[in-house]
């Protein structure tokens, strides 16, 4: 077989680890020789739709280069976000977000971890979530899956940057042109979806079996938002898990008239069997998610059909290599998935990578937060109730560290309520 003509001659690098090796050797000896060290600018084919993308800290690295892990870093923000930072040595940083609660307990196993995954290549990134996970004796849990789930983040982020290309690239690309989200209503936005509280915003505990005054208020409330709205805004009601049973029954049916898109957590998961139970009792779709962990949580969730839409939270069920397994699971049952989000920039941004390239994404929660006190660059402009997609590599996003350096500080304490009327410890 005829070789290339740069194979023979050995004009040209066969590789990129080739191009490196013969750039080191003209780098020394222009050194050596005194003379200035030549910037050398290597041209690539580009996709058209990412022309404009610059490589973010990755320029001069590629997936044939070897890359090392050599650090992770934590940060506890006084808002009580915890982020993680994993650095390598070839410059390129990826960041991601952990449990909210326990914030100190998240950003100190975090670094537990870094026995293990310091002199290690990065972008062997399901490797190493089956190693995280797999590594200890217990598993599973709020805490043990936070620490799974921010450094997960980080690995893809590092990933997509090594190629060059968003998340959503490496899992076979967009499934859609842009990312429906909900949060404040804003006409100029087209913003149209909301979620609200059956108790107003406020937080007036709720007695274990309430009488009819109390529903008919929660009733009138909702009554009255819609009237004001109109029937082409989506309206969720979380009952925020802190609803017990019989009085969810009794609002899940006495709210039907006025047309909630969803009810969310209207009861604790840690009993699915009456999640289920009450599901069977109203056409209202029930949602759940944000207090379930891994592949395994949401399996008897789908299995007793105890909820339609599916809430994971990228930060702590088990990043983004576990949200897109959820979402296949949930595919299964024809059930979309709505990712839970009260967090920072990272929790949005890796949730976006998973709503470009899942085919059952209904809606992003929280979706209009821009985090500018946190990013050193904008998020795309929401229009017509969505977001672009996000085309830099990696998450999508730039951490400004020094603005995120700036909000470090003793997260707040556990918010424990109580009844007014008994003193006894309430949910919130």
């Amino acid at each position: 077989m005829k070789k290339s003509a740069s194979n023979e001659t050995g004009s040209q690098p066969r590789t990129r680890r080739d191009f490196f090796k013969t750039t080191g050797q003209v780098m020394a000896a222009s050194a050596i020789a005194g003379g200035a060290i030549p910037y050398i600018h290597v041209k690539e084919p580009v996709n058209p739709e990412f022309s404009h993308v610059e490589r973010t800290d990755a320029a001069m690295t590629g997936p044939k280069d070897n890359i090392k892990v050599t650090g992770i870093e934590t940060f506890v923000l006084k808002n009580t976000w915890v982020f993680v930072k994993v650095t390598t040595d070839a410059g390129i940083t990826g960041w991601g977000e952990m449990l909210k609660d326990d914030a100190k307990a998240c950003a100190a196993g975090a670094l537990e971890v870094k026995d293990y995954l310091v002199g290690k290549d990065p972008t062997r990134v399901a490797h190493h979530w089956q190693a995280i996970h797999r590594g200890a004796f217990y598993r599973g849990g709020p805490i043990k899956t936070a620490i799974l789930s921010g450094i997960d983040q980080a690995l893809w982020d590092i990933t997509g940057k090594v190629f060059g290309v968003p998340v959503y690239r490496l899992f076979g690309g967009p499934t859609r042109d842009r990312i429906r989200v909900y949060g404040t209503l804003d006409p100029e936005k087209g913003i149209n979806a909301i979620k609200v509280g059956p108790n107003g915003g406020s937080r007036q505990p709720f007695k274990y079996v309430e009488g009819q005054k109390f529903i008919d208020e929660v009733v009138e409330r909702f009554k009255a938002l819609r009237d004001k709205v109109g029937d082409s805004v989506d309206i969720g009601v979380d009952f925020h898990g802190a609803v017990q049973p019989p009085t969810a029954a009794l609002l899940i049916k006495a709210l039907e008239p006025f047309n909630p898109w969803f009810y969310e957590e209207v009861v604790q998961a840690l009993n699915v069997d009456v999640m289920a139970e009450l599901a069977r009792k109203t056409h209202i779709p029930l949602a759940t998610g944000e207090r379930i962990f891994t592949k395994w949580g949401f399996r008897e969730i789908l299995e007793k059909r105890a909820a339609t839409i599916l809430q994971p939270d990228v930060c702590y069920a088990g990043g983004i290599s576990e949200l897109r397994l959820i979402a296949g699971m949930a595919e299964a049952y024809y059930s979309p998935v709505a990712p839970h989000n009260p967090q920072g920039p990272c929790s949005l941004a890796a949730s976006y990578q998973i709503a470009a390239c899942i085919p059952n994404f209904l809606i992003q929660e929280r979706g209009d937060n821009e985090y500018s006190d946190l990013l050193a660059k904008p998020l795309p402009v929401i229009k017509d109730g969505h977001r672009p997609l996000l085309t830099d590599p990696g998450l999508g996003i730039t951490i400004d560290e020094e603005k995120l350096r700036a909000q470090v500080g003793e997260p707040r304490p556990y918010r424990v309520q109580y009844d007014p009327d008994d003193g006894s410890v309430i949910d919130w």
